[in-house]
């Protein structure tokens, strides 16, 4: 029996770092509308659903041909939990995963979406969250993490690197996540948790206008320099 996935594309309307940042323009286009077109582009989802408090969303599901879905008002809070706004969504969609695109990673390509999708079926994982590595020397609470104070100060390659949760994609089996939930436990992070790395550009988000500036000049960037090749001062 083939396996069933819906893509959830999360977009909360009242965002308080950057208002509406989920419709802020990024290269001419609405932020939300990059992971849109990769997720069509992947071409491995049943159903690609909106979800999201406000009806302002709508239009950008229907013009781009998705399914939206206007969630309870009380799942629409700053201090909501992803785990009941997922729970909440599982109640409704019924299917054997349920794949959580971050619409303010517009970075997120199509192949990197299926990438993490296959490896997360391979594994036959009951949760996962992507991740970036960071290779260098950390500290929490002003203790070294991966480096030891009192020894020759490491070379950044031999230092074993922090994997940093950057959200890009969340993934879960529905059954185990809403039995977790059942049970009163966390769901996010539940039963085999794999922890997948994406590229640099999948872990730009925008939270704020200084991200979305950078992610503006990242994108301009990108495309002006797609064929550059390495250039070196030698004189």
């Amino acid at each position: 029996m083939k396996t069933s996935i819906i893509a959830m594309i999360p977009a909360r309307h009242g965002s308080q770092r950057l208002k509406l940042k989920n419709l802020a323009s990024l290269g001419g286009k609405p932020l939300i509308s990059y992971v849109v077109n990769s997720a069509k582009e992947a071409k491995l989802f049943d159903k690609i659903v909106l979800n999201s408090d406000s009806e302002i969303f709508s239009e950008i599901a229907k013009k781009n041909g998705i399914d939206f879905y206007l969630r309870p008002k009380k799942l629409g809070s700053s201090k909501t939990k992803s785990d009941d706004v997922v729970n909440d969504f599982c109640k409704k969609f019924k299917s054997d995963i349920i794949v959580w695109l971050n619409p303010i990673c517009p970075f997120q390509t199509a192949k990197e979406i299926r990438n993490v999708v296959n490896y997360f079926i391979r594994e036959k994982c009951n949760s996962l969250i992507t991740c970036s590595k960071i290779q260098t020397h950390c500290v929490y609470k002003n203790k070294p993490i991966n480096y030891k104070k009192k020894s020759k100060f490491a070379r950044t390659q031999d230092i074993s690197p922090i994997m940093s949760l950057n959200y890009s994609i969340m993934m879960w089996k529905t059954s185990s996540f809403i039995n977790a939930i059942k049970n009163k436990r966390g769901a996010i992070l539940h039963g085999k948790t794999s922890y997948y790395e994406v590229g640099k550009a999948s872990s730009i988000m925008i939270k704020n206008k200084e991200d979305l500036i950078f992610a503006e000049a990242y994108l301009k960037a990108m495309v002006s320099n797609e064929n550059r090749n390495v250039k070196y001062h030698l004189k």
